[in-house]
Formats: structure tokens, C-alpha cells, sequence
């Protein structure tokens, strides 16, 4: 895609998109690859590992045709915990009736309840509140036995068969990853893909246990930890530092905590995530009636938009491009709205009225896990840019810590990404503002020829206009400690 393109029609905050039926023939992914998607979610736990494995050869193919990277993440179930089969497949739970969970996954009373978490009964205890469908049907503890627990309905509604059940502020036993999960994990280090996100974390452990996974299997996949229980809200600095991305799942995290303090915790796992220079990405309907209609409602055109000013690097659609009458649609609504949010913080900024954005790059300075020496040089090229009314950024990044650090300074120069490494570059799929350039050579001299070349193609940059590169001398070592300002000349 050509610099003219990216500036006019794509926006700097990034796309995940879920793969699933309505998406999974290739002409479908290149369709939503050309309408904005940066990202591809393997939703881990439907389908099996041959169709994700069709999956993943499908997008490899879509991204190379395009010629753009296309990242691929894997997203790792969890102990998700799910009601057993009901008699008839569902049943009507009265307010102030009882009902009792008992062993097993099938049950075999109208009052009985089952689940695929083998340790319920001894885990929960007098008190508890037990959650179901999402949190709409509501249960509470009032007596236990050695093979029951005895609950009373304070919300009643409809049940289905193997609906999902939430418990919040019960301790539970279970591991973070299953064997299944483990297998997964393997499979997704071996076949290269670019990130692997783990569900219900509960402490960095459990991060640091799958990073450690990945590594043994000679993955290079950067872990997301997703945000959805209240023991990660209570560990989220910790979390977050031993993450290498934050996905704030707020489909569960709404069931865990009250719903009324999921905009404030939204907002707090962003502002953590920039301080400490971690990518973060903002998930769960957030386009969910576009599943079934052209037109998203205000409220979720207003959701989106928010998730933007907070600061969050990557949105994500779930059921709507995964089982959606309209994936392609979608995605360029999200698109659509991005640009118009994104539009607003740029004249912010060019007017110094953007506090949101200036205290992003100031917390995104002292980004954890970058040279300090990196960190000022990024934040200057940023500064440099804007006050020389500069047309483009360029950072090369062999690692991609450079290229993410100058993503957090959220600058409206147009920035890409250069590196020889490919799994470098699809992961730049997920920084905000960053354009990876898949041809772009790494050397000096000709890398500024490529750039003037690919900018003058269709007129963007002309004679004069300048151009900041970041790059590395490495006379010290680790960091990028170069910035050179390059004007274009009459060259052809």
C-alpha cells in the first residue's frame, strides 16, 4: 500500500479481527485485510487444530499477496468454566427458588446443576455468588453438603445447556493453562505465529509460565495477558510488566466486577499499559449489533471512540467478523470511526490542547524493557517531526522494542517500521501508528533511497519535504542513539 493510502484511508489505531465462519475462506480475509484489519484471532477454544491450521496458511497467503504483514493470534481458552447438559437443553431458574449443583456433567433433576469444573462443590463456600449466561441469571450460596451446593435464585431467567459460569472473588484451584491449552501453545510457537494471549490470568506466574512454554518450542510469539478476573486487577502492575501486551477482555472482567466500574478499570489497564510501554488492546462487543445490522449503535460508535481517547492500541471484533452477517462491513465502520476519532486528537495536538496524548508520551518515555538512551531518542525524533512539519517517521527495529517505544509517543507524523526480521514486522501490526514496510532494506544509504522512492511514487513527498530516521550506530550498546533528519532532493 502506497504512504497516500495509509494516511488517508487507514488508521493508526490497530484492527484485531476473530476468524470464524462467516471469515474463513481466503477471499473473505483478503477482504477484511483491505478494509483495515492489522490482526487475525484464532479463537482457540472452537474449532479444531486442522482448522486453525487452514486458517493460518489461508492469512499467510492473503498477507503475501498483499504484500502487507498480517499478524496471527492465538487465543488460548483458559479454564473457562461452563454449565453441563440440562435436562430438555434448558430450563427456567424462578427468583427465590433453589437450586443445587451437583457432580458430574449431566443433570438428572429439574433442581440439579452440573459444570465442567470438577472442584465446585468443594470450592465454594456459604456467601458466595455465583454468576450464569453471562451474568444475567445470578445464584447465591446458602448451604453445603458433601456432594451439593444448595443456592438460592436472586436473578432469575433462562438457562441453557453448557452456558458459561463466573465466580467472582472465589479463589479457584485450576491451572491457568489446560493440556489442551499447553498443546495449543506448542502448536502456535511451532508454527510461528505472532502472539498467544492466555485467559483468566490471575498472576504474572502464569505469564511467565507460558512465555517459558512458547520459548521451549522455539516460538517467538509475544504473550497478551487478558485482563478478566479481579485477582489480575488486584496484581495488574506485576501482570502487565511480565505481559508483552494487554488485552482488556471486558466480556468476563464485566461479570467478575460490577459492570458500573468497567469504564474506570478500561481506563486504568490502558494508563498502566503506557507507563509501562506495553501494546493494549481494547476487546468485547465493542461493534455487536453490526453482527446483524449495517449500522452500529451510537453507543458502540461512542465505545469504540473511547476506547481511542483512552489510548488503547488495537480494538477487537469478536462474534461480529467471526459468526457476522456483515464482517466486511464492520470492519470498515471500525475503521471508519478511528479516522474520525483519530482526526480530533491530531488537530488536539497541533493545537496543544491534547492533555490525553501528551501524558501518554510522557508516561511511554520511561517505557520498561527499553534503553534509556532509546527512550529520549524516540521521544526527540517524535518532537523533531512535529516541529519541522516532517512527512514521515522511519524507525528500523530489529527487535521491535524501538518501533513499539516510538509508537507510545503517539505522534501523527506517518510512521513505518523497517526491520529484516518477518515476525518482527507482523508484530508492528499491533503498535499504534506504526506502518511495517516489508521491503524496505535495512542498510542506511538504501533505506533513504527506498523511503523517497516509495513516498514520491504517488506524489506524497516532494522535493524538500523531510524525512526523520531513527536508527543505531550502536556505539552504545543495545540502543538506538541516532536521528537524522533527511531532506528530499530532485533525484529521480
Amino acid at each position: 500500500m502506497s504512504l497516500s493510502e495509509h494516511k488517508q484511508q487507514r488508521a493508526r489505531t490497530k484492527i484485531v479481527a476473530t476468524v470464524g465462519p462467516a471469515c474463513r475462506d481466503e477471499d473473505r480475509l483478503a477482504e477484511l485485510v483491505a478494509a483495515g484489519v492489522d490482526v487475525f484471532r484464532l479463537n482457540l477454544a472452537h474449532a479444531d487444530q486442522a482448522q486453525h491450521e487452514e486458517s493460518v496458511d489461508r492469512i499467510r497467503r492473503v498477507s503475501q499477496k498483499a504484500d502487507r504483514p498480517v499478524a496471527i493470534l492465538a487465543d488460548l481458552a483458559g479454564p473457562k468454566m461452563r454449565l453441563g447438559e440440562l435436562p430438555g437443553g434448558q430450563m427456567v431458574l424462578p427468583f427465590g427458588e433453589h437450586v443445587r449443583f451437583v457432580r458430574g456433567e449431566q443433570s438428572n433433576a429439574a433442581d440439579e446443576l452440573t459444570t465442567t469444573y470438577e472442584p465446585l462443590i468443594d470450592e465454594l463456600n456459604v456467601g458466595d455468588n455465583v454468576l450464569l449466561a453471562d451474568g444475567t441469571i445470578v445464584l447465591s450460596v446458602v448451604a453445603k453438603e458433601a456432594k451439593s451446593a444448595v443456592c438460592r435464585i436472586t436473578q432469575g431467567g433462562l438457562l441453557r445447556s453448557r452456558q458459561g459460569v463466573n465466580l467472582p472473588g472465589v479463589k479457584l484451584s485450576a491451572p491457568a493453562m489446560s493440556e489442551d491449552d499447553r498443546a495449543f501453545a506448542a502448536w502456535a510457537a511451532k508454527r510461528e505465529l505472532d502472539f498467544v494471549s492466555l485467559s483468566f490470568v490471575r498472576s504474572p506466574q502464569e505469564v511467565i509460565e507460558l512465555k517459558e512454554l512458547i520459548a521451549a518450542n522455539g516460538g517467538k510469539a509475544r504473550v497478551i495477558a487478558k485482563i478478566e478476573k479481579r485477582e489480575a486487577l488486584d496484581q495488574l502492575e506485576a501482570i502487565v510488566e511480565a505481559s508483552q501486551g494487554i488485552m482488556v477482555a471486558r466480556g468476563d472482567l464485566g461479570v467478575e466486577v460490577d459492570v458500573a466500574s468497567i469504564a474506570l478499570e478500561q481506563k486504568r489497564i490502558i494508563g498502566v499499559c503506557h507507563r509501562l510501554g506495553k501494546p493494549v488492546i481494547t476487546a468485547t462487543q465493542m461493534l455487536d449489533s453490526m453482527q446483524h445490522q449495517l449500522r452500529p449503535t451510537r453507543a458502540e460508535a461512542t465505545d469504540v471512540a473511547n476506547a481511542i481517547l483512552d489510548g488503547t492500541d488495537a480494538c477487537m471484533l469478536s462474534g461480529e467478523t467471526a459468526i457476522g452477517e456483515y464482517p466486511r462491513e464492520t470492519v470498515e465502520m471500525m475503521n471508519r470511526i478511528m479516522l474520525a476519532t483519530e482526526a480530533c486528537l491530531d488537530d488536539s495536538q497541533r493545537n496543544g490542547t491534547s492533555h490525553v496524548l501528551s501524558k501518554v508520551a510522557g508516561l511511554a518515555a520511561g517505557a520498561s524493557g527499553v534503553h534509556p538512551i532509546t527512550a529520549a531518542v524516540v521521544a526527540s525524533a517524535t518532537r523533531i517531526a512535529a516541529t519541522l512539519g516532517a512527512k514521515l517517521i522511519a524507525v528500523t527495529s530489529r527487535g521491535g522494542a524501538t518501533a513499539l517505544a516510538l509508537s507510545k509517543q503517539r505522534g501523527f507524523v506517518p510512521t513505518v517500521g523497517i526491520s529484516d526480521v518477518p515476525a518482527v514486522l507482523r508484530q508492528m501490526c499491533l503498535y499504534w501508528g506504526v506502518i511495517p514496510l516489508p521491503s524496505a532494506p535495512s542498510e542506511h544509504e538504501s533505506l533513504v533511497q527506498y523511503l523517497e522512492w516509495w513516498g514520491r511514487r504517488d506524489g506524497t513527498l516532494g522535493v524538500g519535504d523531510r524525512i526523520v530516521i531513527v536508527g543505531a550506530n550502536y556505539q552504545v550498546s543495545q540502543s538506538h542513539n541516532l536521528v537524522e533528519v533527511h531532506e528530499v532532493t530532485d533525484r529521480k
